[in-house]
């Protein structure tokens, strides 16, 4: 028995020297020349006017190939065609600004992340300026609250010189006598100091005195809030941040991107578009409020092409990282991942972002 145990392994391990394929399922070795994917996606990825592709993610992949000595060829294709490239196995990776998420996990692999990012919102810069945001002003709250607050300090200065001045004084006396106090609180406060009345008793000087000195310092503060309420530019959105999208007809996006999943998720009315140049234009014409997408992407374009009428809110919410894309079980990321992990440790990487993002 022994014997043809020992037979049956000798056979099996000589087939396997010969055919290891059929043992161990060995994959098909990488192809001579890689096809790489790209799409456009400012900074990451984008085609130049001399027709070559730029980007943080190209610039990275460039130095990834040179240190593993491959051959590629860049092809560029939708969002969607990306994912369903690697799937496929048509493409050897994906180079843009590829989200890493669960679900693409499922169908395709990644490497190391090698940007952390986040979702942001671009809403409409308006400005609001001459007799419409003066009179807009004239009305707030804001305004409003410092007149009152103004109104209130001005009647307790008049009754106290009232409360000194009415028995000795004939111009605070008789029934017209609060109001005169009133008066001579508002023009000492104001400077204008008409002289057409005045206090002469003992109290009703100190009052004076202590007065005038406090209105130097409160009509300085008045001012300064005056000023800061009749502004006559104002920044104004309907959205301000993340809790606000639901409150619009249509937020912005692009489609298949995980911006789209995320408002999916959070059943808020979404329109779609096929990249997010043309949704910061939609915002631009005044037909979208806000547009939901990449961060860093968002920022970028609309410094560039969109700083006029277009803004971009300061919050970063959803976490996500940018990864290069593989297909599955693929037999290059251990080595893209070394060269990965080299190249954004060191001053290389340092001066790349620097050259696109200003970091």
């Amino acid at each position: 028995m022994d014997i043809f145990n020992r037979r049956i392994a000798i056979c099996l391990l000589t087939c396997g020297s010969v055919f290891p394929g059929a043992l161990f399922g060995a994959q098909e070795p990488p192809r001579e020349k890689l096809v790489v994917g790209t799409k456009q996606a400012e900074p990451f990825s984008f085609r130049g006017e001399d027709d070559v592709w730029r980007g943080i993610s190209i610039d990275l992949w460039r130095r990834m190939a040179e240190r593993l000595d491959l051959d590629y060829e860049l092809e560029e294709r939708s969002l969607e065609a990306l994912i369903d490239g690697l799937e496929k196995g048509e493409l050897d990776a994906a180079v843009a600004a590829l989200t890493v998420t669960a679900e693409r996990e499922k169908i395709g692999d990644f490497t190391h992340p090698f940007y952390p990012s986040g979702l942001g919102i671009a809403v409409p810069l308006k400005t609001e300026s001459g007799f419409g945001s003066l009179a807009k002003s004239l009305f707030s709250l804001e305004f409003l609250q410092v007149v009152l607050w103004l109104a209130l300090v001005i009647s307790v200065a008049g009754i106290l010189i009232w409360i000194f001045e009415r028995r000795k004084n004939e111009q605070f006396h008789g029934k017209g006598g609060l109001a005169s106090g009133f008066w001579w609180s508002a023009v000492t406060m104001t400077t204008v100091g008409y002289g057409d009345k005045a206090p002469v008793t003992p109290g009703g000087r100190g009052v004076a005195v202590v007065w005038m000195f406090a209105s130097v310092i409160m009509i300085s503060g008045f001012t300064a809030a005056i000023a800061s309420s009749l502004t006559l530019q104002t920044l104004t959105s309907a959205v301000e941040g993340p809790d606000d999208l639901g409150s619009v007809d249509r937020v912005g996006t692009v489609a298949a991107s995980t911006s789209e999943a995320y408002l999916i998720d959070r059943r808020i009315s979404r329109a779609t578009f096929p990249d997010v140049r043309t949704a910061l234009a939609e915002i631009a014409s005044g037909k979208l409020k806000a547009v939901v997408y990449d961060a860093p992407i968002l920022k970028y374009l609309v410094n560039e092409e969109f700083p006029e009428s277009v803004t971009v809110l300061p919050m970063v919410f959803e976490r996500q990282d940018y990864a290069i894309g593989l297909p599955l079980d693929s037999p290059l990321r251990k080595d893209f991942n070394r060269a990965l992990l080299e190249i954004t440790s060191s001053d290389e990487w340092r001066d790349i972002l620097y050259r696109y993002l200003g970091e």
